[in-house]
């Protein structure tokens, strides 16, 4: 946040030194970086605190919200800086002093640049969606930027002072394009979208850990709440197993998944089997099997999140 405060000062002292339509469609996206960075050290702030009475799971929610309010905020910005263009166009106002704006605008794309990387990295490792926003709205700044040093160098060797809110707009769709992006993320987390990746994940973990008595699993379900995770599904074991051998099984998936995710919260419905699916069931210790295995369950993603094989 402090560093988007430092790189809005320096961009729109750059516009006021220069005039241009460029410089400004830069400043104006540091303007909107800088409310939605805060807004994301709120949510971040705020996603981190246990469950309560009121919030049982968490406030990890948060971060689509703020997500999302970044995305709207960017697509403001997109827009601004498209009419401020099309006046500067209209009224053919030329930039001045455009070897120092860009110089300026050179040093904060470039300090953006790193930072936008290191917060995109630090979201994934934490699965924090806030933080992955808004590193690829740093590096939408530090792009921006690029858009403008470009913009700023042909203008100052061909002459052509048009092109300068001409690229001003190139820069804006870009944003647009970002805005969308980030605003759908968010719309999706918040509709509980199913990540198809990490549903694989999920279902390729179960399956490297199966154990031969596990005869179907179904029901399979997720959602995700900054960096939790929460999975539920319907697990099938031998009707004879104790509630004992049962929980022990529940909390050996529990560690398997938590090694591969960050947070892992796993709600397992225990169901047991009967006589119709000895046909399905690997478990050839069973003394009470009353046919010989004669079908494959397909432990594949359709199966997973479908009903039961019988």
């Amino acid at each position: 946040m402090f560093v988007g405060i430092g790189m809005f000062a320096a961009k729109i002292t750059a516009y006021f030194i220069t005039d241009s339509s460029a410089i400004f469609s830069d400043a104006a996206e540091s303007v909107v970086h800088v409310i939605a960075t805060s807004m994301a050290l709120f949510s971040i702030v705020l996603s981190s605190k246990p469950p309560d009475k009121s919030h049982l799971y968490g406030h990890g929610n948060v971060e689509y919200f703020s997500a999302g309010i970044e995305g709207l905020l960017i697509i403001i910005a997109a827009l601004a800086i498209i009419f401020i263009s099309v006046k500067k166009i209209i009224s053919g106002i030329a930039p001045e002093e455009l070897d120092l704006g860009i110089i300026i605008i050179s040093a904060a794309g470039f300090i953006n640049l790193f930072l936008g990387f290191y917060l995109i990295k630090k979201g994934k490792q934490t699965n924090s969606l806030a933080l992955i926003a808004d590193g690829k709205h740093v590096l939408t700044d530090s792009y921006t930027s690029i858009g403008v040093i470009i913009g700023l160098i042909l203008v100052l060797v061909t002459g052509f002072v048009i092109l300068d809110p001409l690229f001003a707009i190139l820069v804006a769709i870009n944003i647009l394009f970002t805005g969308y992006k980030l605003l759908r993320q968010s719309i999706g987390g918040l509709m509980n979208e199913t990540d198809e990746e990490k549903l694989d994940k999920i279902i390729i973990t179960l399956r490297r850990n199966k154990k031969d008595f596990w005869i179907d699993i179904h029901d399979l379900r997720f959602w995700e709440s900054a960096e939790k995770t929460f999975i539920d599904f319907h697990l099938i074991l031998p009707f004879y197993f104790t509630i004992q051998m049962a929980h022990e099984e529940e909390d050996r998936i529990i560690k398997f998944l938590r090694e591969e995710f960050n947070y892992v919260q796993l709600k397992v419905h225990l169901d047991y089997c009967n006589e119709n699916l000895c046909k399905f069931c690997d478990y050839t210790n069973c003394q009470y099997r009353t046919q010989k295995k004669e079908a494959e369950v397909k432990w594949n993603t359709e199966k997973m999140i479908g009903k039961p094989i019988l």
